[in-house]
């Protein structure tokens, strides 16, 4: 007989967590359309994952239904166990293809992107974190669609600074590397080979090699943090001149991951933005459904970036 979860309470006595229904800002319609079914039947074809399946992702009706998809290179099976994630793991995942780069190339260049947006998992098992292969995937893409936009969220590589320069010195338009929570929640919320500050430094890292390359991260809420650390947060990431910023409320995909505390008020979630603005953000989305690969934020960047002359990003000299 299955023991019964506790009911968890926020500060007025109402309760929290898997026992509370969503609000009626959650509710989301399943998955269907003709974008979807052709996007899921490419991804196959290729052998290729979606960051859109493989996290549950909220917004892949809205997504997959516009044509647009955010990739998960390197499989689909991560070494950490990060207490958030509903993405598969193990101590030896599956060696990487080697014809992955070819195939995420191809599926590229049958969808006609002009801005892509791309995530893996951790492989901490191989030297270089799947940097290596990871930059391959990029120069791939960049020869076959060389005026795609790229965007990509990294691992911390553990700390190991030549993986990130690997990536930060690929032809990339944005790299997204996300601190996931607040400080004091980050040993309770991500695997104990990430860290706050690790994550912090791989950002600062990043610009510190291309200063005028965007830089982005991504804050889960509704995991216990009070919004004077969620605060702390963001000038945090200012203090290491990341551009962008983007908030969402936690949603637990089964009951072996960690409770949702709170479902955060999209009041709330606007107030976070306003305030992230007037530290100087140059984009932020911040919202109930808002995950790191935003569609809006596409947007932004390209207009950003392209200007008037249509011009993609080139590699650092």
């Amino acid at each position: 007989m299955r023991r019964a979860l506790p009911v968890i309470q926020d500060a007025s006595g109402r309760p929290t967590g898997p026992s509370r229904r969503k609000p009626e800002w959650l509710k989301i319609r399943p998955p269907g359309g003709g974008h979807y079914t052709v996007l899921k039947h490419r991804a196959r074809r290729l052998k290729l994952a979606t960051v859109c399946e493989e996290a549950q992702c909220p917004n892949i009706s809205e997504c997959w239904g516009g044509g647009t998809a955010t990739f998960m290179l390197m499989g689909d099976t991560c070494t950490r166990g990060c207490r958030f994630c509903a993405i598969n793991t193990a101590k030896r995942p599956p060696a990487l293809d080697p014809e992955e780069p070819a195939a995420i190339a191809e599926a590229v260049r049958e969808m006609g992107l002009s801005y892509v947006v791309l995530t893996s998992v951790n492989r901490d098992e191989l030297d270089d974190g799947g940097a290596g292969h990871l930059r391959d995937c990029l120069d791939a893409i960049r020869a076959e669609a060389p005026d795609v936009l790229l965007e990509i969220l990294i691992p911390d590589f553990e700390g190991n600074r030549s993986a990130v320069q690997r990536i930060v010195e690929a032809p990339i338009a944005v790299l997204a590397h996300n601190v996931e929570t607040v400080r004091r929640l980050t040993p309770s919320v991500r695997d104990p080979r990430a860290g706050y500050q690790q994550s912090l430094d791989v950002l600062a890292y990043s610009k510190a090699l291309r200063p005028q390359l965007l830089t982005k991260s991504s804050v889960m809420v509704g995991l216990g943090e009070t919004e004077d650390e969620v605060i702390e947060c963001m000038k945090d990431l200012r203090k290491v001149d990341c551009n962008i910023v983007t908030f969402g409320q936690y949603l637990q995909p089964s009951h072996k991951h960690l409770d949702v505390v709170e479902f955060v008020h999209p009041r709330t979630f606007d107030r976070y933005a306003d305030i992230a603005r007037d530290l100087g953000f140059e984009y932020v989305a911040s919202g109930p459904l808002v995950r790191s690969s935003y569609r809006a934020g596409e947007l932004f960047v390209e207009r950003k970036l392209r200007g008037t002359t249509g011009d993609p990003v080139a590699a650092p000299a």
